[in-house]
């Protein structure tokens, strides 16, 4: 796991993005969600999820790359741990499964940061918190944000039916009503962060 108060930021241009076969969602709609979440919970218990935020930079600001879902939905890459996986290995493997070309050889070389944040779902709804109410002995889902410090260079194979966007830390700032509040919220997460901007 790699630990830095500094984090280099590379830009935009200097990765390959490419695509590979579509990755079909589960639900087709937060409700079908919220269902195969509860079957889930049922069999496995609370379900642990852990998300990547990846930084690059353009025009001199850390911008964040999020999977966008048809025209409005975005998301980090990341999902679902098999249960008693790793954290760190989870997310690799999660995350070669969202943006990695498919023959091995060209993963990436996923350097995990730290967890910058972690999010409590307390019932089958789609409100989270960045704390576990107090009341609550039985939360559905814990999810844990990852820091992912990105090499010089990659290549990212996005599957056909998503995009890939880099969005800038101004733009998700308090912006809940288009991201959420888990992805609005972390440019406070990486404020105590220094961005080492390296311009190519």
């Amino acid at each position: 796991m790699v630990s830095s108060a500094i984090v280099n930021t590379y830009p935009l241009s200097s990765y390959t993005f490419g695509t590979k076969e579509h990755k079909m969602e589960k639900d087709t709609s937060v409700a079908d969600r919220l269902a195969r979440m509860k079957v889930n919970y049922m069999k496995e218990g609370i379900r642990t999820s852990v998300e990547g935020i990846l930084l690059v930079q353009e025009h001199n600001h850390p911008h964040i790359l999020l999977l966008q879902i048809g025209n409005t939905f975005c998301k980090l890459p990341g999902g679902r741990l098999k249960p008693g996986e790793n954290e760190i290995e989870g997310l690799k493997r999660k995350l070669s499964s969202k943006l990695a070309a498919n023959p091995p050889a060209n993963q990436p070389n996923w350097k995990i940061g730290e967890c910058v944040a972690t999010w409590w779902r307390p019932n089958f709804e789609t409100i989270m918190y960045p704390y576990c109410p107090p009341h609550i002995t039985k939360p559905k889902e814990c999810k844990k944000l990852y820091l992912v410090h990105l090499s010089e260079r990659e290549y990212f194979a996005v599957p056909k039916n998503l995009k890939l966007l880099a969005v800038p830390l101004f733009e998700l700032y308090d912006n809940v009503q288009r991201y959420g509040p888990v992805i609005s919220t972390i440019p406070q997460q990486l404020s105590r962060l220094q961005f080492n901007m390296i311009h190519q």
